[in-house]
C-alpha cells in the first residue's frame, strides 16, 4: 500500500512512518518542519500529493498544543481546519483511494460522569480552541465524504504517550522532570492538575490504529482510538518516581495549571474493536519505563556545538 504520510516529522508521525514502514507500506513522508508543504499554501499542496500518488493519506499535520492554542487561536484554526479542507481537496483532485484524518478526543469537550465512556455520538462540546479547531476538522472531513462522497476515515484519539513525546505533554513533562531530578541530585518534582483523569494509550498502539482504519475502517465514519478505562494523573506521577532510581516528592505549581481542565476523559472502543479487530497491546508500566528511558537517553546526550 501506498501512503502519504503528512506531519511525518512529529511524535506520532515518526512513530506511523515506522510502523507503515515494518509493514511493507510504500511510505511518502512531508511536514512543513522538515521542508514540506505548508497545508496553508494550496498549490504547493496539490504539486506535493500529486507527486506522491498514494493510495492512502494519513493525515496528522497541524498545530498539537493545547495550551499554546489559549495564545494563537487564530493560528490554531486555520493549521487544524483550514489545513484539514485543504488536504481533503487535493486527495480528492489526485484520486488518493482513502484519507486517515486523524483528530483528538479534547473534541468531546465538557462531559459528564454519566456520558461516560463516550461513544463516538457522544456530542461535540469544545473547551480549548485546539479542541474547537479539531471540531471543526472533524466535522470538515464528514462534510467531505457526505458532501463529495470521499472515501474518510476519521480518527479521534485519545490522550497518547511513549518515546520521543514532547515535554509539552503531561506524562512527557513529568518524566523529564523526574530524570531531571535523578542527573542534578534533586527530590521536587512540580505538578499541575493531578486530579485530571485520562484515557492513555502507548503511541505504537495508536499508529497501529490507524493503519488498522486505513485497511478496514468505515468510509465516513468516526472511530474513537483509546483504552476504555481512565487513569489519573497522579497515579501517572507516583508510578513514574517508583521507577525512579532516588526519592523524590510531588509539589504542585499553579503555573502548570490550565485554563480550564476537563476533570475526566475516557472513551468507548468497541467501534475501533467490532470494525477492525484492534486492541492496545503495551501495557502502561511499560511505557512509562521506556518514555524514562528514552528521556535518560535525551537528556545525558551532549547538547550540539554552536
Amino acid at each position: 500500500m501506498k501512503a502519504l504520510v503528512t506531519g511525518a516529522a512529529g511524535f506520532v508521525g515518526r512513530h506511523l512512518v515506522a510502523h507503515l514502514e515494518a509493514e511493507g507500506d510504500d511510505v511518502v513522508t512531508t511536514d512543513r518542519a522538515a521542508g514540506g508543504a505548508d497545508l496553508l499554501a494550496t498549490e504547493d499542496l496539490h504539486d506535493e500529493v500529486a507527486a506522491a500518488a498514494p493510495e492512502v493519506v494519513y493525515h496528522l499535520a497541524g498545530q498539537a498544543d493545547v495550551g499554546g492554542s489559549w495564545d494563537d487561536a487564530v493560528g490554531t484554526l486555520r493549521s487544524n481546519a483550514e489545513g484539514t479542507l485543504n488536504l481533503l481537496a487535493s486527495a480528492r483532485r489526485h484520486g488518493v483511494r482513502r484519507v486517515v484524518t486523524v483528530s483528538s478526543a479534547d473534541l468531546y469537550g465538557i462531559v459528564a460522569p454519566d456520558d461516560l465512556p463516550l461513544a463516538e455520538d457522544a456530542p461535540l462540546r469544545p473547551v480549548s480552541p485546539y479542541g474547537a479547531s479539531k471540531a471543526a476538522a472533524d466535522l470538515i472531513a464528514l462534510q467531505a465524504f457526505l458532501g463529495h462522497q470521499q472515501d474518510v476515515v476519521r480518527a479521534r484519539s485519545f490522550n497518547h504517550l511513549g518515546p520521543g513525546q514532547s515535554d509539552r505533554f503531561v506524562c512527557s513533562a513529568l518524566a523529564a522532570r523526574v530524570v531531571a531530578n535523578e542527573l542534578a541530585g534533586h527530590d521536587v518534582v512540580t505538578v499541575g492538575n493531578l486530579e485530571a483523569r485520562r484515557d492513555f494509550t502507548d503511541v505504537r498502539d495508536v499508529v497501529r490504529a490507524y493503519r488498522r482504519l486505513a485497511v478496514d475502517g468505515e468510509p465516513g465514519a468516526a472511530y474513537n482510538v483509546c483504552t476504555g478505562r481512565s487513569v489519573a494523573v497522579s497515579d501517572i506521577a507516583h508510578r513514574l518516581l517508583a521507577m525512579s532510581d532516588r526519592s523524590m516528592r510531588l509539589e504542585e505549581d499553579p503555573a502548570l495549571h490550565r485554563p480550564t481542565d476537563v476533570p475526566e476523559l475516557v472513551g468507548d472502543p468497541s467501534r475501533i474493536h467490532h470494525d477492525t479487530g484492534w486492541a492496545p497491546e503495551i501495557t502502561l508500566d511499560a511505557t512509562l519505563s521506556d518514555l524514562l528511558d528514552d528521556w535518560r537517553r535525551r537528556l545525558r546526550e551532549p547538547a550540539p556545538a554552536d
